[in-house]
């Protein structure tokens, strides 16, 4: 198990896993009154979490589900990306999708947030491409079976 330090400044539980397959934790808002989020707003919600990964990792804070579907809210910069060097607060970008008014509570599970391991590329300038199947196909290009 990946151990991640970690500074909890507000009065929410810390995110844990809700299975024991489970690839997100969720994350909870940490609020001092509700935030109201008109439609096709968006707004930061903090959690009071101040972590440090270790070196190549990334915390990926990510929609819920459940939110997404039901309330038409999500994550605007879907993943948002935590760096390993970030020190600040974890916060959370909700934009509200529907076309009613969200109430954002204290305690609210807002998001999910993933650890992931990632690699640094380095690019190497070349004059040609191998050739591959696909090639320069893009969006749409292998049709519908």
């Amino acid at each position: 198990m990946l151990k991640i330090k970690v500074i909890n400044k507000g009065h929410q539980p810390l995110p844990r896993y809700a299975t024991l397959q489970s690839a997100g934790m969720d994350l909870r808002a940490n609020l001092d009154e509700p935030i109201v989020l008109r439609p096709l707003e968006r707004c930061l919600v903090p959690t009071g979490l101040y972590i440090a990964l270790p070196e190549g990792y990334e915390a990926q804070v990510r929609p819920r589900s459940g939110l997404a579907l039901k309330r038409g809210i999500t994550v605007l910069n879907a993943p948002g990306t935590v760096d390993a060097d970030y020190r600040g607060e974890v916060g959370v970008l909700l934009i509200n999708l529907s076309q009613e008014d969200f109430i954002v509570n204290d305690g609210e599970r807002v998001a999910q947030m993933v650890i992931a391991r990632h690699e640094q590329a380095d690019f190497e300038v070349v004059t040609e491409l191998d050739e591959t199947e696909r090639g320069a196909g893009g969006y749409g290009h292998t049709g519908v079976k």
